[in-house]
């Protein structure tokens, strides 16, 4: 839930949701305002079922024109039908279990058009969903056998999705996804205020200077807050006991005391408003902004940062025989398509890593798309806890907002 909300951010941009496009120079912007006009579905000719592709995307997670690309590279006429939802939560809902039946899992979504569930070959899914899909059976194994590009991915994305049948991580485990985009948790911050403080935000522990007091916007999410005082502290963002780590229940109080507004959806509004001075973020909403509000600007902290992913899963009801899903994946994977990727959605394709020496030289120098390696290693993926850790986490946040944000 969200505390102390103001009501005027509400009415700042609605753009701001966490996955919007970047544009990053004037001639992007022109090329955002063409794309944006398009509708949330893109489809070609053909009715051909056994020529036809459903995907179920987050929206602005892909470039339209990426969709038109593929669609003329195929060597014979098909039906592609790809449509956009807002939320990484309502795709999470389409993923119904296998053993669901066709007729209940259109009365549970009524407003959907067609095709019905039952018939999509891919759907996004954050990675700190994957677990809870594999263990309520939403999603199919991948056989990335198949797949051109699988080798293409860093090890620890291929890791990400290496889980056993319990959603854990596995390093012998099937794969039960394939990450496309990613991107980190990062501060933003106002230049404006800061030059007059005559500093600028570099790590976490900034967050905890007293001349930021009741100056900062923090996301209301538990692994977040929690896991960036962790790694303060020199620890993990996945520690499993933090009764063993020293000061924490201390440091989250002064973090609270710092905090002037909790939200997931609405942190970047009273930075924008000049209510706050400095928010904790995901990088692709933070991306926007700043196209859109030269004043703000963003650092991903140097002791690391947590790193987000969103994967093309199979839903467990597709068809096993669907071709068409791995020549997407591919196509979408392939490093040629990285820059395209990587400029137009405000996140970093997951292929670009090793390829970023072919990259324009204003992505290559985008320290927030293309952070150093040393400091991706030192940052991490959000990895599923024991049920005995995420009631431990809950605990400590409880504690932690029990007392109102100043």
């Amino acid at each position: 839930m969200e505390s102390n909300i103001d009501n005027r951010y509400r009415w700042v941009n609605v753009c701001m949701n966490r996955r919007i496009f970047l544009q990053l120079t004037s001639l992007n912007t022109l090329r955002w305002l063409a794309l944006s006009t398009l509708p949330t579905t893109l489809s070609a000719c053909g009715t051909n079922p056994d020529n036809t592709l459903n995907v179920r995307l987050l929206k602005n997670s892909i470039p339209p024109q990426l969709v038109r690309q593929f669609r003329a590279g195929l060597d014979r006429q098909i039906s592609l039908n790809f449509a956009a939802e807002e939320q990484l939560s309502r795709l999470f809902d389409l993923l119904t279990p296998a053993e669901t039946p066709a007729a209940t899992q259109q009365q549970l979504l009524p407003w959907r058009r067609t095709p019905g569930v039952s018939q999509l070959d891919l759907v996004t899914l954050g990675n700190y969903w994957l677990s809870a899909a594999i263990q309520q059976q939403r999603i199919q194994p991948l056989n990335v056998g198949q797949l051109q590009t699988w080798s293409e991915l860093p090890s620890r994305w291929q890791q990400l999705v290496r889980r056993n049948d319990q959603g854990q991580p596995d390093a012998n485990g099937a794969v039960w996804g394939i990450p496309y985009r990613w991107g980190t948790t990062v501060l933003a911050f106002r230049r404006d205020r800061f030059r007059d403080l005559g500093w600028t935000p570099t790590d976490w522990s900034d967050l905890w200077r007293p001349e930021l007091a009741g100056k900062i916007s923090l996301l209301d999410q538990a692994r977040e807050i929690i896991g960036l005082t962790l790694k303060k502290l020199g620890q993990s963002y996945n520690t499993a006991n933090l009764d063993d780590v020293a000061n924490l229940r201390s440091q989250l109080q002064q973090l609270h005391r710092q905090a002037r507004f909790y939200s997931s959806t609405h942190y970047l509004q009273p930075l924008i408003t000049g209510d706050t001075q400095l928010a904790v973020g995901w990088s692709s909403d933070v991306l926007a902004a700043m196209e859109r509000y030269p004043q703000i600007n963003a650092v991903i902290p140097l002791s690391g940062t947590a790193l987000w992913a969103e994967l093309w899963v199979r839903p467990a009801n597709a068809s096993n025989e669907n071709p068409l899903v791995n020549q997407w994946i591919d196509f979408c994977l392939a490093p040629e398509r990285a820059g395209q990727l990587s400029l137009l959605t405000g996140g970093t394709s997951s292929t670009a890593l090793g390829f970023n020496r072919d990259l324009p030289k204003e992505l290559r120098e985008h320290r927030v798309l293309f952070p150093p390696n040393p400091l991706v290693q030192r940052s991490e993926f959000l990895l599923p806890l024991s049920e005995e850790s995420a009631q431990q986490y809950l605990r400590y946040w409880e504690e932690m907002r029990s007392q109102p944000v100043t």
